[in-house]
């Protein structure tokens, strides 16, 4: 999918960054956070000596097998801190060093994409780190540097019953056109961003055609605007993958890697 779907953000804002169009201010992001069970009975001291990569998912990668950590996003990477719902100068000026510093953390991590970011900041565009993937019977192109986290997130999912309650149809990764206006970048240049059928799970905050779609007028209910149960959600999630349903665009197709690409694995014992 290549067409601009992405909404219009306030004026204070769009004088602040310089463009003409950009996409909407978002809620407060919700990043999915660990919780512990209630009652869950103390580990032994046995258990507790025991190598924390012992008890976690595990992948197979170039061959060998490496345990998936854990993760959360980067708070500064979520788009819904770089518009935040004030008019207050300083707020913005903050926001919109934030909006930096999250692409130039893209480009050194990801790839430069001209003309946002520096060039100094890495010497290759996103596609020279482009490689294949097959997530749940789908082909993908994405950055190689998230492959391990998504390949946790396929694992996650074949090891519980949220692998059996959704088959999608269609997905797309990388991409070489910025869907976004002005000075917003979208996480698919950097292929970190990945959509599940569009054509079912709906972006109801979008611009036309896209918010026209009937389903955004049956309900508000952002679950009920997609068909991707939200056991997936959940599974992504726990892995470093941001899930823009949480924000105001109410992109359900849509999940981003947000978290730390060298912390998605660590070796076994």
């Amino acid at each position: 999918m290549t067409v601009v779907r992405r909404s219009l953000i306030a004026a204070p804002f769009l004088c602040l960054l310089g463009a003409t169009a950009l996409p909407a201010r978002s809620e407060e992001p919700k990043p999915a956070e660990p919780k512990e069970s209630v009652g869950k009975p103390k580990e032994s001291a046995a258990e507790a000596a025991l190598p924390a990569a012992a008890n976690k998912l595990t992948i197979e990668l170039d061959g060998k097998k490496v345990a998936c950590r854990e993760q959360g996003v980067q708070p500064f990477l979520v788009r819904g801190n770089w518009f935040p719902k004030t008019n207050d100068p300083d707020k913005l000026k903050e926001a919109v060093k934030m909006l930096q510093r999250a692409i130039d953390y893209r480009t050194e991590k990801y790839g430069y994409f001209e003309p946002f970011g520096n060039a100094k900041l890495n010497a290759h565009p996103p596609k020279f780190y482009a490689k294949s993937v097959n997530f749940m019977g789908l082909s993908l192109q994405l950055n190689g540097k998230i492959i391990p986290a998504v390949k946790c997130v396929e694992a996650a999912l074949k090891s519980t019953s949220a692998g059996s309650e959704y088959t999608p149809r269609t997905s797309s990764g990388m991409r070489f056109k910025n869907t976004y206006k002005g000075a917003e970048v979208s996480n698919h240049l950097y292929g970190i961003a990945i959509d599940i059928e569009p054509d079912r799970n709906k972006c109801c905050g979008c611009v036309a055609p896209w918010n026209e779609d009937p389903v955004c007028k049956k309900t508000t209910d952002v679950w009920k605007r997609m068909v991707m149960p939200k056991s997936w959600v959940d599974t992504f999630e726990k892995y470093g993958f941001y899930w823009l349903g949480h924000d105001v665009l109410q992109d359900t197709m849509h999940f981003e890697f947000l978290g730390d690409p060298d912390k998605i694995i660590e070796a076994l014992p």
